[in-house]
């Protein structure tokens, strides 16, 4: 079987994260304004819950956005129990570090990858966590164990027939036709696996009456597909799906998330043929 590249489980979620669209409400902050009450508004009406779960796409700087003011939001009401982040991780953590920490702390303590998650965009997050005293933790599967994960067969059991299935579809679609069939199923239980290891991180981290909040792409996010498939029935969640506009497919909300909030559009770009010139075969006689 065709080696993949690791990136392209990345690739996977920005495409992936573009085709859920859902009806809600917009939401536009001028940098460097409060939190809009539209936002905590919608907040503080999925309250009080154990998880929040709030889906993102991923290249989507509006999103990060909400992602922070949600941090502050529930830190300054002392709601916020922790923050589980797909960015880093599992078992890398800012627990211990002080307050005044600086930048280059917590991305030690989480050992982040500033090449697959932009620390420009990510590191205000983690921050205004860091600076409330609130611990980030890495959920996301290790990459030292995502080959034995592609070989986990188990997996394929986890979901239901017609998830799976989805889960399936949504990778022929967001590697855009390229990837091979045989590498369907491996690349699935990966997807399944890492939301395994975020969903076990976020329980691990509940507190009493207080709210753990987990930030992933909005793939992961999804109550029957994701996440909160790997919880037990007396763990309350919600899901938040952040969605830029003009998404190319729509999906009801309700069944798969609680609510949605819209973020204006971002330029043009023909993310497959990005990945095409990226799976392009190397030239005869080229080193790759």
């Amino acid at each position: 079987m065709q080696r993949l590249p690791l990136p392209l489980l990345r690739t996977w979620l920005v495409l992936g994260s573009v085709t859920v669209a859902l009806a809600g409400c917009a939401y536009a902050p001028a940098p460097g304004t409060p939190p809009s009450p539209l936002w905590t508004d919608r907040l503080q009406s999925l309250l009080p819950a154990d998880v929040l779960l709030l889906g993102e796409q991923h290249d989507a700087p509006d999103h990060q956005r909400l992602q922070r003011e949600a941090v502050a939001w529930l830190s300054s009401r002392g709601q916020l129990a922790a923050v589980v982040m797909e960015m880093a991780e599992r078992g890398q953590s800012t627990r211990g570090l002080p307050r005044d920490a600086s930048e280059a702390q917590a991305q030690a303590a989480l050992q982040w990858d500033n090449a697959a998650w932009p620390w420009q965009a990510y590191g205000p997050v983690v921050m205004a966590a860091v600076g409330a005293g609130v611990p980030v933790l890495g959920g996301n599967l290790p990459r030292a164990r995502m080959r034995a994960a592609m070989a986990e067969t188990a997996w394929d059991r986890h979901l239901p027939a017609p998830a799976l299935a989805q889960q399936y579809q949504a990778l022929r679609d967001g590697h855009c036709g390229l990837l091979p069939e045989p590498q369907i199923a491996p690349m699935a239980r990966i997807q399944i696996a890492r939301d395994a290891s975020m969903a076990r991180t976020a329980q691990e981290a509940l507190r009493s009456g207080q709210t753990v909040l987990l930030v992933a792409g909005g793939g992961h996010v999804l109550r029957h597909l994701g996440v909160p498939t790997h919880w037990p029935a007396n763990l309350v969640s919600k899901v938040v799906i952040a969605q830029v506009e003009h998404a190319p497919a729509a999906i009801k909300s309700g069944a798969q998330a609680d609510a949605v909030v819209q973020t204006p559009a971002l330029p043009p770009r023909d993310v497959c043929a990005e990945l095409r010139e990226q799976w392009r075969p190397a030239p005869p006689g080229q080193k790759v």
